[in-house]
């Protein structure tokens, strides 16, 4: 069974949660709040966190960024407790892969668990066995292993900002719309909004621009969306690139 850790503050929702996502097949570990939190990944090892934004003590949002400072890269379904653009948009850039408002019907949740899954085991978030390398700037992207470097040292991203990454520099020159990496990050079935592309970009950017607020690498494509601009072929920081594009 695939096993996920539910954090929420409703006793009653908890359970009902937990014995419908054990129907569906799912392992659920239930906690109240996040001060076991550390001690539950560690032990049990979950494939995924559903976790509510409103929490007595440290909240969601705080516990998202927390986890993510570290480079713990577990998937996490955020709940929040209504279907507002701003909390959205909040967890989306604390690191959160997917939310969901309350109220909502379990089987959304389970849908939401599902997608994000699938998103951590296909090609566009797990690693590209004909993606090759490329080494633009400092930094070095390996993208059969899912790995982004520099100086020796690896950064953890998310599955969500290796497919975005993985997708522009597959397509690398070309103005992609949001509408598009959106298919090729989440699927064509997704209910994601055009936001979340923006807010993956700037994560990126404050990860590998020099200067995010005048990117070099992940520009803006006024009308249309994003493109991956490599280093010209023969830059001595740009060169060592194999099998970028399709």
């Amino acid at each position: 069974m695939k096993r996920i850790l539910l954090i929420d503050d409703d006793p009653e929702l908890r359970q009902l949660l937990a014995t419908y996502l054990g129907r569906h097949g799912f392992d659920t570990l239930l906690l109240p709040d996040t001060r076991q939190l550390d001690a539950f990944l560690e032990r049990y090892r979950p494939q995924l966190l559903v976790l509510d934004l409103m929490l007595p003590g440290e909240d969601g949002l705080a516990a998202c960024r927390r986890l993510r400072a570290r480079d713990e890269t577990l998937p996490i379904v955020m709940l929040t407790a209504r279907d507002d653009a701003v909390d959205r948009v909040l967890g989306l850039e604390m690191g959160a892969d997917d939310y969901l408002g309350k109220p909502f019907d379990p089987r959304e949740l389970v849908a939401r668990i599902d997608a994000v899954l699938r998103r951590g085991g296909r090609a566009a978030a797990a690693p590209d066995p004909e993606g090759g390398v490329l080494r633009f700037g400092e930094w070095l992207f390996d993208r059969r292993s899912r790995q982004l470097s520099t100086g020796g040292q690896t950064v953890a991203l998310t599955s969500g900002e290796f497919a975005l990454l993985n997708a522009l520099v597959a397509n690398a020159n070309r103005p992609m719309k949001r509408e598009r990496l959106l298919e090729l990050t989440h699927g064509e079935a997704t209910e994601a909004f055009d936001r979340a592309i923006d807010v993956q970009i700037h994560r990126l950017r404050r990860l590998i621009e020099v200067d995010p607020a005048h990117p070099r690498y992940l520009q803006t494509v006024w009308g249309v969306g994003y493109a991956f601009v490599p280093d010209p072929p023969g830059d001595s920081c740009g060169n060592g690139e194999t099998g970028a594009g399709r």
